[in-house]
């Protein structure tokens, strides 16, 4: 008795699993969008009688990380298992004894049985009109008529044939309303299939046991990486005596398959998914190694004066005055964790699955600046405006490229690095064709002496610099001289002009004022002695 008891009741577990499944769609509430991710937190609403369930929760991200699936239920309600599907394939037919269901079916066959009608009178009405038509002709044929007698049947064929006419179009358009009608409780069977994303072909799929009957609400989160963000700023200044308004900025790109509509959007700078396995310092063996000669070169250190000359493009276009815009920093709350910054925006966002990128208005700065003007004209002959921002720390300024509009001109493009070391941070705020530079090789003053075993080769260059704006400009000049990592190499600084030397990078500076049409020259002039069979390939 006892297995027989076993086997009933197993066989009773099997049925109640082979139980139709409840269908729901997930609606999107909230997103955190990281640098390569996505959290999407959604809402699912259902009724469920008691029992075991398949639930099968659609309108979820195409790809998603089934690790990270979190479960939202209340405590009548418990989760047995969850998987994530794009290919769910309804084996069930509709529940016929759902009283909704069955509402919808019987309406369906009211409307087929009036069309199946409307169809047989419209067929009666036009198989009289043949009638008419075909009396038409025999009595057109009938010469022995009286003329009395033709008109009377010419006005009862008219008369007739119009009113049989008119009684046909009624027809046709009651039976296109009825068709629409059809068609409208025809797609009411369909389960949530106006409610569900054409994109979305993800499916969450879970196995549910429930305590109490009734309305079920779940709550869904789980991390996607077909979203991301990167920063971008907005960089506007008046002149060099006001501050830089900075427009904060997020590019928000999504191809998850779901559509955020009205969401409550969260950007941070985290980046989920890393390896959180904190480092193991291992013993550190030293080994000798095969060491093979090569003939040294010298390198010119290139680095800080690059880093800072390639900057920005030339004026594209003429850009109206500051756009009005509303206060977007009251909607924004800047929440800086430990590891990370996060933007909590308050302003309901619309971003659609078509991997385009959106723009999402952050915060709007404005920042306290000292403007300086700044050349290498070595590298690039025209002269770079830098706004400097102290104490840059405070404004959560994250990696980006930047619109710069000085004057109201766009003027390019710039990059914000807020990862350095230094006090202050330098932004770029375009060219400045007003402030001219040139660089000239002195022909007279350099050349070639042949020593017994040594060539001496003599570079000297003119650096002129002329302020051609209306006002006086603070200018900081950069330029280097070569530097040996070869005993065999002698360089000497023979002329300077009182720039301040930095011997370990060969890096020249000057800081000057220049007045108004003010113009001022600098020579710089060095030795390069080097044995007379070598070649230098980078002098």
């Amino acid at each position: 008795m006892k297995k027989f008891i076993t086997i009933l009741l197993f066989a009773l577990s099997g049925m109640v699993f082979a139980q139709k499944p409840v269908f729901t769609t997930a609606k999107v509430n909230a997103v955190t969008v990281y640098f390569n991710a996505a959290e999407i937190s959604q809402t699912a609403h259902l009724n469920l009688p008691a029992g075991t369930h398949e639930i099968v929760i659609k309108n979820v991200a195409n790809y998603l990380n089934e690790n990270t699936v979190q479960i939202g239920a209340p405590s009548s309600l418990t989760v047995l298992s969850s998987q994530f599907t794009n290919d769910y394939i309804s084996e069930y037919d509709i529940d016929e004894s759902s009283p909704a269901i069955k509402k919808v079916r019987d309406s369906i066959k009211i409307v087929q049985k009036e069309l199946d009608r409307l169809n047989n009178t419209r067929t009666s009405e036009m198989k009289t009109i043949e009638i008419l038509d075909r009396n038409q002709q025999v009595y057109g044929a009938n010469t022995g008529l009286s003329v009395t007698e033709l008109m009377k049947m010419v006005e009862y064929y008219k008369t007739k044939r119009t009113e049989i006419s008119n009684t046909i179009d009624v027809l046709n358009e009651r039976e296109k309303k009825l068709s629409d009608l059809l068609t409208k409780l025809n797609t009411k069977l369909e389960i949530n299939s106006n409610k569900e994303e054409k994109n979305a072909t993800g499916k969450l799929v879970l196995q549910v046991m429930n305590q109490t009957a009734g309305a079920i609400t779940l709550d869904v989160s789980y991390l996607t990486n077909n979203a991301r963000w990167s920063p971008f700023y907005e960089l506007r200044a008046d002149n060099i005596a006001s501050p830089v308004n900075m427009l904060y900025k997020a590019q928000v790109v999504q191809n998850t398959g779901v559509d955020w509509r009205k969401v409550k959007l969260t950007l941070s700078s985290g980046i989920p998914n890393q390896n959180n396995q904190a480092p193991v310092i291992n013993p550190w063996f030293l080994a000798y190694q095969q060491i093979y000669s090569a003939v040294p070169q010298v390198k010119a250190n290139h680095d800080r004066l690059e880093e800072v000359a390639v900057s920005a493009v030339g004026i594209r276009g003429k850009v109206s005055g500051l756009q009005a815009r509303s206060t977007v920093s009251d909607y924004t709350m800047i929440n800086e964790n430990q590891l990370n910054v996060s933007f909590d925006i308050d302003i309901p966002y619309d971003i659609l699955s078509n991997g385009k990128t959106h723009s999402v208005s952050l915060k709007e700065i404005k920042l306290p600046a000292t403007y300086k003007y700044y050349a290498a004209p070595k590298l690039d002959k025209e002269s770079f405006l830098l706004a400097e921002i102290t104490d840059y720390g405070k404004y959560n300024l994250l990696k980006g490229e930047a619109n710069i509009i000085f004057e109201g001109m766009y003027v390019g493009k710039t990059l914000v690095n807020p990862g350095q070391t230094s006090d202050t941070l330098n932004l770029s705020m375009g060219r400045d064709k007003k402030v001219v530079i040139t660089r000239e090789k002195v022909v007279d003053k350099s050349g070639v002496k042949f020593l017994s075993a040594k060539k001496e080769q003599t570079f000297t260059y003119d650096i002129t610099i002329r302020n051609n704006k209306k006002e006086s400009v603070l200018l900081k000049l950069e330029d280097q001289y070569p530097l040996s990592s070869d005993k065999e190499i002698e360089i000497e600084l023979k002329q300077k002009e009182g720039a301040k030397v930095n011997s370990e990078t060969g890096l020249l500076s000057w800081e000057f004022h220049l007045k108004p049409n003010e113009t001022k020259k600098i020579r710089i002039s060095y030795t390069v002695k080097y044995p007379k069979d070598k070649i230098i390939g980078n002098l």
